[in-house]
């Protein structure tokens, strides 16, 4: 019996002549199908193996902007215009509502106290309330239109990154106080602590990054992020001392967090507002709400690579990643047509459809 030897790149397959032979022709061309595709997922990988896993049917009324998860206690809050809903991560049960966030942005957690606190928009305060109980506890004052919100352990303070007075303010965590304002050189998107005693912020009309000190309460570099353009999520990966800012012209540029040095820019889906990064995975992800989740790898601190565009829906540009499960929250709903531009409303969004909200969750 001769043996035959089919060389495909570097690998070589022997079978035996006899198979051409076989009446079944079908078997010998699944066989030659399998090799093909086992030569193709070497060659060029399988992908990052995220897919929608779960979808939970929340309906409601109003948008959304960001999502916060808390990995203990396995609490997701997700902003919705004039309040905030507390689902359960793993269920997707309601277990409770924020009431009186006029334009919710988003949403910081301080554990080590107990308490979280949510950037009013409209009202230009923050709402400070109890992380078991989840009544609100009080209201400050913060800037013009509060936005992205975070809490730096380094400091134990809140930043609210107000969006029109160009600034951000500080909140002491147990106090409930305000600590001060920081300025800014334009208006604050994202923005991410190093644990260490750094805040990094975007700059999206000035497609730049800023760092602040979040014990002197000052701007102490701003970075410009060329080619990016107008950056908006923002992730850290704090070992490695890297930046992963998302931007309007479909990229996503890696930052050197230590001198701002753009290491590289990525291609991403349109219309990215979130950003993060898992340390355990290298994952590197960017929501889009052209409906699809990018996701990137972090090959070596230098080198990175798009693994795949996962789809999602139309409108999910935020995310929340949990570090306990390693799955990624996003939330959109369905929308109707869009209607005709005016002269009051040049750029006319599509309404959302009434109890369409959902929550996707991308896993594996």
């Amino acid at each position: 019996m001769n043996a035959v030897k089919l060389r495909v790149g570097t690998l070589v397959i022997t079978f035996e002549s006899e198979l051409m032979k076989m009446k079944h022709f079908a078997l010998m061309a699944s066989f030659v199908t399998l090799v093909i595709c086992l030569l193709v997922t070497a060659c060029f990988g399988a992908g990052s193996g995220y897919h929608v896993v779960k979808t939970y049917k929340l309906g409601g009324e109003g948008g959304w902007d960001y999502l916060t998860i808390d990995p203990t206690s396995r609490h997701l809050f997700i902003s919705r215009a004039t309040h905030v809903i507390v689902i359960d991560a793993d269920s997707g049960k309601l277990v409770g509502n924020i009431p009186d966030t006029p334009s919710v942005h988003g949403i910081a957690l301080a554990p080590e106290f107990g308490r979280g606190f949510i950037s009013n928009g409209r009202e230009g305060t923050v709402s400070i309330f109890d992380l078991k109980t989840l009544k609100t506890l009080n209201k400050v004052k913060a800037g013009d239109n509060p936005d992205a919100i975070l809490y730096d352990p380094s400091s134990k303070r809140v930043f609210a990154f107000n969006g029109h007075s160009h600034d951000a303010t500080a909140i002491d965590a147990e106090k409930g106080t305000v600590a001060g304002t920081v300025k800014l050189d334009g208006k604050p998107e994202f923005a991410v602590s190093d644990e260490k005693g750094e805040v990094f912020v975007n700059i999206e009309d000035k497609s730049e990054l800023t760092v602040i000190d979040p014990k002197k309460l000052e701007a102490k570099s701003t970075w410009p992020l060329k080619p990016c353009e107008e950056p908006s999520g923002l992730a850290i990966d704090r070992k490695n001392r890297r930046l992963f800012a998302g931007c309007d012209n479909k990229l996503m540029a890696v930052v050197d967090a230590d001198n701002g040095k753009v290491i590289t820019t990525l291609p991403i889906g349109e219309g990215v507002d979130a950003n993060g990064f898992d340390p355990d995975t290298g994952y590197a992800f960017a929501s889009c709400g052209e409906g699809v989740l990018t996701v990137a790898h972090e090959d070596s601190p230098d080198k990175f690579s798009v693994v795949e565009n996962v789809p999602t829906e139309r409108g999910a540009r935020t995310m929340a990643l949990d570090p306990k499960t390693q799955e990624i929250f996003l939330v959109t709903a369905k929308f109707g047509p869009r209607p005709q531009p005016s002269a009051e409303n040049p750029r006319a969004r599509p309404p959302i459809l009434p109890d369409s909200f959902v929550v996707l969750v991308v896993g594996k």
